[in-house]
């Protein structure tokens, strides 16, 4: 088989079976959330992130991630004293430690035994033949006010510690779609090409294994122009030569010339990030030698 045949087989999201399990999956969590008494009185948000949502999830990698997203509190931060609103403060019972206990109580009731609370952050699903294993994130409103005014909107997601992480799952999803299309549909068959790459690697003990985000974010820092070669070997060789180039050295200094996630306002390379760009580059230089490429 050629390397064009194969980079093209590599190309489509899971199968129809999986895709039904991560559906089913997804409606289960919602029903669950919709049945359990304790969350009565809580406004929630249900949705979908990550892979799933953004449709570059691979067999392999075809757990669903699922955001429970209480409304009744916001949480914010500003650029300067004196940008945010005046509000009256939160008094209601939503703190972070109680919405996750109720999510928690509400999926043990669905899915009992199959339950695992044992993490920092989400709550694990175990699958079974009939669906796929799932990530349950309790999370908050955020929003950031600018010194300009206006603001943004993202989730805030705090951990059994304390700590907390912010997200921008909405920016994400906009700007994945829309890269797609500027790139006739090449971005998002270039992400699940670069996952599959890397499950061959791990099962054949080329690399070890490389987070599914990383790799998305990886891939939409390549520009547009490089997706849009003609075949899926030039498009993946070109994709692996811009990663290796251009992540060369310390991370700049200038803030133009930083690469970001695709929701475009968190920098992909930080103190707090488990990768780093010595990670990506390492992960290139397999995948290039994995496929075969001599120039």
């Amino acid at each position: 088989m050629s390397l064009e045949t194969k980079l093209a087989g590599w190309t489509g999201p899971s199968s129809d079976s999986e895709q039904e399990k991560q559906d089913r999956t997804e409606r289960m969590i919602r029903e669950a959330m919709q049945g359990h008494p304790g969350l009565d009185g809580c406004t929630l948000k249900v949705y979908a992130k990550g892979s799933y949502a953004n449709n570059t999830n691979v067999r392999s990698d075809s757990d669903v991630d699922i955001v429970v997203q209480c409304n009744d509190v916001t949480y914010w931060e500003e650029a300067a004293p004196g940008v945010h609103p005046t509000s009256t403060p939160y008094t209601g019972i939503w703190t972070p430690d109680k919405l996750r206990a109720e999510l928690a109580s509400a999926l043990r009731a669905k899915f009992p035994g199959h339950v695992d609370t044992s993490g920092s952050t989400a709550i694990r699903i175990e699958s079974n033949t009939a669906r796929v294993e799932a990530d349950v994130v309790p999370a908050f409103n955020y929003k950031y006010y600018f010194a300009s005014g206006g603001h943004r909107s993202g989730s805030r997601v705090y951990k059994k510690d304390g700590t907390y992480l912010t997200n921008y799952p909405d920016q994400q999803l906009v700007n994945g779609r829309a890269k797609n299309t500027a790139t006739g549909a090449r971005y998002k068959k270039a992400v699940r090409i670069m996952k599959r790459v890397e499950n061959g690697m791990v099962a054949s003990n080329h690399h070890r294994e490389v987070p599914s985000f990383f790799m998305e974010c990886l891939v939409y820092n390549c520009p547009n122009e490089v997706l849009m070669r003609s075949t899926w070997t030039d498009i993946i060789q070109g994709v692996i030569v811009h990663i290796w180039n251009e992540l060369q050295g310390a991370e700049p200094t200038e803030t133009s010339k930083r690469w970001l996630e695709p929701n475009e306002i968190k920098y992909l390379f930080h103190s707090s990030q488990p990768w780093t760009r010595a990670d990506g580059r390492d992960f290139v230089k397999a995948a290039w030698n994995y496929l075969g490429y001599t120039s």
